[in-house]
């Protein structure tokens, strides 16, 4: 189990909203460890709320537009990061009306989605899980985050029983996928950026 006390006390107090990042290849458990997170943040009477950032893809147009296999494709198109933003970073920035709203996009229907905002309470801890969420554009967002370092021939083997795909992380239709995240991994270093970086090699 991750020591999510640490975390949880490495986290500021205050009036603010609180943003955490939980990162991490595809198949590392972000979503699980968030979760386990939340919780832990609700069990020491903080509100806690998890946000995923597959709430905020972008269309299948844009997202394969540089090919169905392209690795650059994978990191560079798959979320929106200008809805994601207006959505959820910007309102909770200073001077922000901490309305949130959580949800943009649905895959299946590969359309946007109307949610209502919810408005976050003073002293909240926002948690943001996702891949990619030290890259440039958004490592100066959060304050506390979390990467979750697991190598890819457990992802793939956990991916492979999620969605049927290969296993092995080094099969042809895993390049794009495996391939995007290591440009990811070797242009933005996420384990020297975040905070805490945790073997989740043994999920939850």
């Amino acid at each position: 189990m991750p020591d999510l006390a640490s975390i949880v006390d490495a986290t500021p107090c205050g009036q603010r909203v609180v943003l955490v990042a939980v990162d991490g290849v595809d198949g590392s458990g972000k979503t699980t460890f968030a979760g386990l997170l939340a919780a832990e943040y609700l069990n020491r009477g903080r509100v806690a709320l998890v946000v995923h950032m597959d709430d905020f893809l972008n269309p299948r147009a844009i997202r394969y537009r540089r090919g169905r296999t392209s690795p650059d494709g994978f990191f560079l198109d798959t979320y929106d990061l200008g809805t994601f933003a207006a959505n959820v970073l910007e309102p909770l920035a200073p001077g922000g009306d901490r309305a949130v709203v959580a949800r943009a996009f649905d895959l299946h229907a590969d359309g946007p989605v109307a949610d209502d905002p919810v408005v976050v309470p003073p002293g909240a801890v926002v948690i943001v899980e996702g891949m990619f969420l030290h890259r440039d554009e958004l490592v100066t967002r959060w304050d506390l985050s979390v990467f979750l370092d697991v190598p890819f021939t457990v992802t793939a083997s956990r991916m492979a029983r999620r969605d049927g795909s290969n296993p092995d992380p080094e099969h042809p239709s895993m390049s794009r996928y495996v391939g995007g995240q290591r440009l990811y991994l070797d242009s933005c270093r996420p384990a020297d950026r975040a905070t805490f970086v945790i073997d989740n090699f043994d999920e939850g």
